[in-house]
């Protein structure tokens, strides 16, 4: 045995394996040990943008921050709050164990789904921010490197007249031509105009004939230029669902999302079963053990899941990893601004059955000023290669977006 290797497991030796990984890429040079790095202080700031951004800023005594975001929600700030003092003083590479210390710390809050989880995963996501930049390494390192070297996005459009299938097929070709994507989604759930009582869940046959009007009008628009899914926002009954999706069988379409209830997993399967329309669900399910169900009961075609939402990233890689048993691809559900936006990216390089991750912010002019880097070019993500995430907030658009009353994050 080599004296190197001898000192790398001997506890008295000079340096642990990690201190001399952490010397060799040269991290805090000047510290004594380059493993005693401690969490000192999580913050969030909450953006104001399509949907209210909770960013979280996690602070260590090495001068060291990582960035996260959760999923918007009413109170996962002060959840957040709630939970820092439990893990101040804690050592931020541990992502594994602080993860499963907060799930167990506040399982009395719910911790199988909800916004308790939503919390934890915007701590989750900014400890892979830090351990990255502390390492030295890109965050998809840190999920065991990457199959991919850009992410497919797809681009969630809307008109002024959603329920105008003219509208829909011109905005379609208007954001393939001019913006450049290949993935498009569009919603299903918008009034025909038709409706006796929405609240039955039930589609009258007019009402199918004008969500099929929309899905032709964009898929003969479009054509092979663009992979176009359509959303339903878990609106209709599973008699109308099947209905619906049997009778857009014959169009291009890339998925249906949603069509049913999250509820019922029966129903869900039942529905997936009835048609080659491929289906997709998964948004409104929690972590692994919820996710697991879908897959294994081959009640989706597509499982996708919301990466601030469901746990963070390796929850989500977790999930990924279950849906390729099942050769089931993943198509990220992604409402965020560019940080979970490109923490998603990191989980995509990193996962074989990787689909794309969606965009939901076209319209939404500053987006990417969020950030100082540039995100969606053509279409595409190009895995960030810096350490950690890859993106630095730009404070001074953080601060022009921020919530009324919020504060902005402390300087490092």
């Amino acid at each position: 045995m080599s004296k190197d290797y001898a000192d790398l497991h001997d506890p008295n030796a000079e340096y642990t394996m990690r201190e001399l990984s952490a010397e060799t890429m040269g991290v805090a040079a000047s510290r004594g040990s380059k493993r005693d790095v401690e969490i000192t202080d999580i913050q969030t700031t909450m953006i104001d943008g399509n949907f209210p951004w909770t960013l979280v800023r996690v602070y260590t005594d090495a001068g060291i921050t990582g960035t996260g975001e959760a999923y918007w929600g009413a109170g996962v700030p002060e959840l957040i709050e709630r939970m820092t003092p439990m893990i101040i003083g804690e050592n931020p590479l541990d992502i594994d164990r602080l993860y499963e210390h907060l799930i167990q710390k506040m399982s009395g809050e719910g911790t199988i789904e909800g916004v308790t989880v939503t919390a934890i995963a915007g701590i989750e996501v900014a400890l892979h921010d830090l351990a990255g930049k502390i390492l030295q390494v890109p965050a998809y390192q840190l999920l065991g490197g990457k199959y991919r070297d850009a992410m497919r996005v797809y681009c969630d459009c809307h008109t002024e007249a959603d329920a105008d299938p003219e509208a829909c097929a011109i905005e379609a070709e208007r954001v393939v031509e001019e913006l450049g994507y290949d993935a498009l989604k569009f919603d299903l759930d918008v009034s025909s105009g038709l409706e006796k009582d929405r609240a039955n869940r039930h589609l009258r046959p007019g009402e199918i004939r004008h969500k099929v009007d929309i899905v032709e009008a964009v898929s003969e628009r479009v054509k092979d230029r663009a992979d176009v899914a359509f959303d339903c926002h878990w609106t209709f009954s599973g008699g109308s669902a099947k209905r619906l999706a049997d009778a857009i069988e014959k169009y291009d379409v890339w998925w249906l999302e949603d069509p049913v209830p999250p509820e019922n997993l029966a129903v869900q399967e039942s529905v997936t079963d009835s048609t080659v329309t491929p289906i997709a669900a998964g948004e409104n399910r929690y972590r692994v053990t919820e996710q697991r169900r879908l897959i294994e009961d081959q009640a989706v075609d597509i499982v996708a899941p919301d990466l601030p939402k469901v746990g963070g990233m390796r929850e989500t890689r977790k999930i990924a990893d279950v849906a390729n048993q099942y050769y089931i691809p993943v198509a990220m559900h992604n409402v965020s601004s560019p940080i979970a936006t490109v923490a998603a990216t990191h989980v995509g390089a990193a996962i074989p059955n990787a689909l794309a991750v969606e965009y939901h912010s076209y319209e939404l002019g500053w987006w990417e000023d969020l950030v100082e880097e540039s995100v969606i070019e053509d279409g595409y993500i190009t895995v960030p290669e810096a350490p950690g995430l890859g993106v630095t907030l730009d404070m001074d658009t953080v601060a022009a977006h921020m919530v009324e009353g919020e504060t902005l994050f402390d300087e490092v």
